[in-house]
């Protein structure tokens, strides 16, 4: 057998053990495929060209030289380079292909003519195939490079995202990477189960532009429906108010009211005079979306008379909808976080780290991370019975 499974990946029992998943991807949409499926048992190799992936020194910030990009998403398997222009590498990948359940890639049509990746998808028919593609295979946008930020740009995310002032902006974390990511998981779970049922050799297109658009949700159907495009509206939202931040007297409060009754509650909490006055033209939703620019100034003028912190107390179990804006420090300090077992300690080439652990939890129990990601090419004489493309 060319491909043992890693004693680290047995007597897990998670829902994908003894699942062979060979992840020929880079940057970050295609790694989260093959990290998710690792956290939930799959045993799966990670192939890299001589250069690596690029995501490795895609910095700052690192980890002792390693960046924490690559890290977030490359833990849960075994790494070999190859060089499938390399007849000796070819053959090893090849027999690799020839056991997997899945694979994994995100060549752009370009590299899969030029590699010959349909003559090793030919190896191995009954294989769950996943391809993370710029957009959808045969169009223009396709045969182009593409990345989180070009996606978010051509999805209309950031026309929607940011206000008129501002100008387009773009999400502050990798949106759309991470969403098409998590459809190319829906593919490879549900090639699985279709596998499992004999009905193999399903192939998965997970496209950045259209998975980036499916985000739009009530955006894309809003002008779907009427030609129309809602405006940037910076934080709130489109088709309710209030619901999004007001201003304190020492900064920030987001506040979610998403029906009339809780209205009525934070005018009562609210205690103002302006607001209470107001009160009958903006009993119902749609009043205060049609008046919300009177609204909001009204809020921010009641609620700056005090401190964040008062009102969180203040609001507290009334039944309306609010949280402080958190930085990212501010995230991981909160009880729910900081008491429970989302992050983890996990051990990387270049030294321990705390990372985040799995969201979902199993029959009551989030899946431990096992091992962290490996050096460039640690597994491949194990695997290959020789080192880097000799």
């Amino acid at each position: 057998m060319k491909w043992p499974i890693d004693p680290r990946n047995t007597g897990t029992n998670l829902p994908l053990e003894g699942m062979r998943v060979l992840d020929f991807s880079r940057v970050l949409a295609g790694p989260l495929v093959g990290m998710i499926a690792g956290d939930l048992g799959a045993d799966v190799i990670k192939v890299e060209g001589p250069a690596g992936d690029p995501v490795r020194s895609m910095a700052p910030p690192t980890l002792h030289g390693l960046a924490t990009y690559y890290i977030a998403v490359n833990r849960h398997r075994r790494n070999v380079v190859a060089d499938l222009t390399n007849e000796a590498d070819r053959q090893a990948i090849a027999a690799l292909i020839g056991e997997a359940d899945a694979v994994i890639e995100n060549f752009l049509p370009s590299q899969y003519e030029a590699l010959a990746i349909g003559a090793l998808r030919a190896i191995n028919p009954d294989c769950v195939w996943v391809s993370i593609t710029p957009a959808t295979t045969g169009t223009a946008v396709a045969a182009e490079p593409s990345f989180d930020l070009l996606a978010q740009a051509r999805s209309g995310l950031m026309g929607v995202t940011g206000s008129e002032a501002s100008g387009p902006m773009k999400v502050g974390a990798p949106l759309a990477d991470v969403v098409t990511g998590l459809y190319g998981t829906i593919g490879l779970l549900t090639g699985l189960l279709a596998k499992a049922r004999q009905r193999p050799g399903r192939h998965f297109e997970a496209p950045l532009l259209e998975s980036t658009m499916s985000a739009l949700i009530n955006q894309a159907q809003g002008y779907l429906s009427t030609g129309v495009t809602a405006p940037r509206l910076g934080n709130e939202h489109p088709s309710i108010h209030p619901y999004g931040p007001v201003t304190t007297a020492d900064g920030h409060l987001l506040v979610a009211v998403g029906t009339d009754g809780q209205f009525a509650r934070l005018v009562a909490v609210v205690d103002d005079e302006a607001l209470s006055a107001g009160a009958a033209d903006w009993a119902t939703n749609a009043q205060r979306v049609a008046d919300r620019d009177a609204l909001r100034t009204t809020l921010n003028t009641a609620f700056a008379r005090a401190t964040t912190a008062s009102w969180e107390s203040r609001l507290d179990g009334q039944g309306i909808p609010f949280a402080p804006i958190a930085t990212v420090a501010d995230a991981f300090a909160q009880s729910t976080i900081a008491e429970g077992d989302f992050v983890t300690t996990m051990t990387t080439p270049e030294g321990e780290t705390k990372v985040m652990r799995s969201p979902l939890r199993i029959d009551g129990v989030r899946p431990d991370v096992r091992f962290g990601p490996e050096a460039l090419g640690q597994s491949t004489d194990a695997l290959f019975g020789r080192s880097i493309s000799e």
